[in-house]
């Protein structure tokens, strides 16, 4: 086994006279990377985030590498859930639904819960859910509910799930639809403060545990220990040898190893300012006409809008850098939602749509009833890919994905460390309530937060007042984030700033709004380094 590089810590003085650093650093192309590593791991999403920290806390050396940026594929496309697998305990998947309640409770207890928090789902119990559907309903909740108790989660952490009346149900969501309202089915699942802070969190973990986490590095000519590295910025390429290589790229790992079978899955959201849903602290949950446990959800969010999903529909063809939501599939939603709303919401209140590709193995049948189920396979050159699966699951994949590279390669590494391994910035919630730092950087960044700012302000020269100012009145995001999304997390361009680093770029007239400000964090960082 290779020693493993030294973990980066960037130290940043003090705070109240404690010591503070910023762990973990993203770096950008080919300038750092070795000639020979124990793992190569090719793909920076959720996926190939976690099988480098997995494969980094054992005491292997890792390369991880991306030809995009970090999340620039399906991780970033979630409806922003970690959910504890419900829809699979209804069609019979026990083990998948166990497994998505095993990982909600420990990124909601142990790895994140600075970016994890329980939020209130309601569906109401309208007169287009039968009393026999919404018997069902609670059926399936109260064996969530096991689920929770057999994962350990505790009840402080997801609270029990009830029938509540119709005044309760009004005052969590008044939008819902009156007439013929029977009351609502109250439970609770687990939602990110943002998907593509995750994959963040843990790509910088990674680095903090030794692995080298690159961007901006297309590999080509993969086999089971070697590959060629492509700096996609300047062009140059050289070979690296591996002594495992491991595919964790999703919908695009067919493209790598041309063994490997997949039927995409597209997963459409659209987005909707929160004053179109006014006065709703909570999830709502619309059931989808004809199938008997799927729904549409209109999901509050952190930067006041609503994201409303999702759909489930096969796709064909070659797989683009970024999906485009259809106009069925945004016509689909709002026909769905508003079934369980008072006041219909019109086209034109929505300001913004994305869609994912789910990367599902072909084992025939519709996507929708494809099993959610991960599989990690090894090709005949000897690459070990993983595939399926959810953002939920990650961890379990990657420990599953790093087992199997260390049988086939015969490395000696340490047992899997990730199931009680923090993630940067990760602290109780009594912990980070008692922090003394902006609330919007401890929802983003936990106890990294006051640090966050001081990177900031020792980058920039500039006041904490006008680096934590909102860009503008409707947009919350911070110049101070911008400029640590540059100098640690490995943005180099406007759209890694607005569309991965913050979600800014999901509205486009929000986009046109702070692409000001995302150009002024660029210009200021690179007139640091010129001056350093």
């Amino acid at each position: 086994m290779t020693p493993g590089h030294a973990p980066e810590d960037v130290p940043l003085g003090t705070t109240h006279g404690t010591p503070r650093t910023l762990q973990g650093r993203i770096h950008v192309g080919l300038a750092g990377l070795p000639e020979s590593t124990d793992v190569l791991v090719i793909g920076l999403g959720i996926t190939g985030a976690g099988v480098a920290l997995d494969a980094a806390s054992r005491g292997l050396d890792v390369v991880a590498v991306d030809a995009e940026d970090v999340a620039f594929g399906t991780s970033r496309w979630s409806s922003k859930l970690v959910h504890g697998g419900l829809r699979y305990l209804a069609k019979g998947q026990l083990d998948v639904a166990h497994e998505s309640a095993v990982e909600r409770g420990i990124l909601m207890q142990t790895t994140a819960p600075h970016l994890v928090h329980a939020l209130p789902m309601l569906m109401p119990l309208t007169p287009a859910i039968s009393r026999q559907q919404a018997g069902l309903a609670r059926a399936g909740i109260r064996a969530g509910d096991l689920l929770r108790l057999a994962a350990r989660t505790r009840r402080e952490t997801l609270p029990r799930p009830r029938r509540i009346g119709v005044t309760e149900t009004l005052t969590l969501a008044p939008v819902v639809r009156r007439t013929g309202l029977r009351g609502a089915i109250l439970s609770w699942d687990g939602q990110l403060e943002d998907d593509v802070r995750l994959v963040l969190a843990v790509a910088r973990t990674a680095a903090a545990t030794g692995a080298r986490v690159h961007t901006r590095v297309r590999v080509s000519e993969p086999v089971g220990d070697s590959a060629i590295l492509t700096d996609a910025r300047t062009g140059a390429s050289r070979p690296i040898r591996a002594r495992a290589v491991i595919n964790a790229t999703g919908v695009w790992a067919g493209q790598l190893v041309p063994e490997i079978r997949l039927r995409p899955s597209r997963g459409t959201h659209i987005v909707l300012r929160k004053d179109t849903l006014p006065g709703v602290r909570c999830a709502v949950m619309a059931p989808v006409p004809g199938a008997s446990n799927r729904y549409v959800f209109a999901l509050p969010q952190p930067d006041q809008t609503f994201y409303v999903g999702l759909t489930d529909e096969e796709v064909a063809g070659r797989i683009p850098d970024v999906p485009q939501p259809p106009e069925e599939d945004i016509e689909f939603l709002l026909g769905v939602i508003n079934s369980a709303l008072q006041q219909a919401v019109r086209r034109d209140q929505v300001i913004g749509a994305y869609a994912g590709l789910r990367p599902l193995l072909d084992t025939g049948g519709t996507t929708a009833d494809l099993s959610r189920r991960h599989a990690v396979l090894v090709s005949s050159s000897g690459v070990v890919t993983v595939v399926g699966g959810k953002l939920t699951t990650y961890r379990q994949m990657a420990q599953d994905a790093v087992d199997r590279a260390v049988r086939e390669a015969r490395l000696e590494a340490g047992p899997c460390q990730t199931k009680a391994l923090p993630l940067v910035g990760a602290a109780p919630h009594e912990e980070l309530a008692a922090l003394d730092a902006p609330a919007r950087l401890v929802r983003r960044f936990g106890t990294e937060a006051a640090a966050v700012l001081a990177d900031a302000v020792a980058v920039t020269g500039l006041r904490a007042d006008e680096l934590l100012a909102p860009i503008a009145p409707t947009l919350p995001a911070t110049l101070a984030e911008l400029v640590f999304g540059i100098t640690h997390e490995g943005a180099t361009t406007v759209d890694d700033l607005l569309d991965r680093r913050t979600r800014i770029g999901l509205v486009p007239e929000d986009r046109v709004l702070a692409r000001p400000t995302a150009e002024r964090a660029l210009a200021l960082v690179r007139e640091r380094e010129g001056r350093g």
